[in-house]
């Protein structure tokens, strides 16, 4: 079991390497918006994320308003996994 810092640690991480982003993952504030917000993510980015989730962490996102919801933040995205190892 991750603590939450450090799981949104390692998803600000994630979220640069995969979506290929040219930041450090220190810059990515906890409630950014992920979608669409300053990060400039879309729907391959999330898609990435998705998948990145799911074999790093074993957490499925399904698509549609599940998917917006779970990758509207860090947090988000943080409680999200969380809340499934406790499943």
């Amino acid at each position: 079991m991750t603590d939450r810092e450090t799981l949104k640690q390692q998803l600000k991480q994630l979220i640069v390497v995969e979506c290929d982003k040219d930041i450090e993952p220190d810059s990515i504030a906890d409630d950014a918006i992920l979608i669409g917000g300053e990060l400039e993510l879309d729907s391959l980015d999330a898609l990435q994320i998705s998948m990145a989730v799911k074999n790093r962490y074993g957490v499925s996102i399904e698509g549609g308003p599940t998917a917006r919801r779970v990758l509207q933040s860090v947090n988000t995205l943080a409680d999200t996994i969380l809340a499934a190892d406790h499943d």
